[in-house]
């Protein structure tokens, strides 16, 4: 039996502002990803903090929702077996610096702030995020 599972994907603002959006959605494509939706849109900080509420607690927090909402970003639904955990490997390691070659934090990413792509990071949080950019 298959295990296909979704997890949302969001090309952050740096990313966008450097015309890098069809370049990463093609990287998700030739790692055999399928792209199910996807919108370019620009939140409120209001909503990122909402959107980043597991992370509150934490220092980066205001910084973080703050970027987020910085400027456009692209939010997709992506859908392959194993696709959380296949995501947050293409995506490497929060900080570029870290990240492992030919990863997309590696190749694009900035700084641990401005790292170009969101990804869940379990099955559950992906529905919750998911919900979050595309309830209908």
């Amino acid at each position: 039996m298959n295990n296909l599972e979704e997890t949302l994907s969001i090309i952050k603002p740096d990313a966008v502002e450097r015309n890098l959006d069809s370049e990463i959605k093609e990287i998700f494509k030739s790692k055999g990803f399928l792209i199910k939706k996807e919108k370019k849109i620009q939140i409120e900080k209001s909503e990122a903090e909402k959107f980043y509420k597991v992370h509150e607690t934490k220092a980066f927090f205001d910084d973080l929702c703050t970027y987020l909402s910085s400027g456009p970003i692209v939010a997709m639904v992506l859908e392959k077996e194993n696709a959380v955990l296949d995501n947050r490997e293409l995506m490497g390691a929060t900080n570029p610096k870290d990240a492992a070659e030919g990863t997309i934090r590696k190749k694009y990413g900035i700084s641990i702030d401005k790292n170009s792509v969101h990804g869940s990071d379990s099955v559950e949080n992906a529905k919750i995020e998911i919900d979050f950019f595309f309830k209908d």
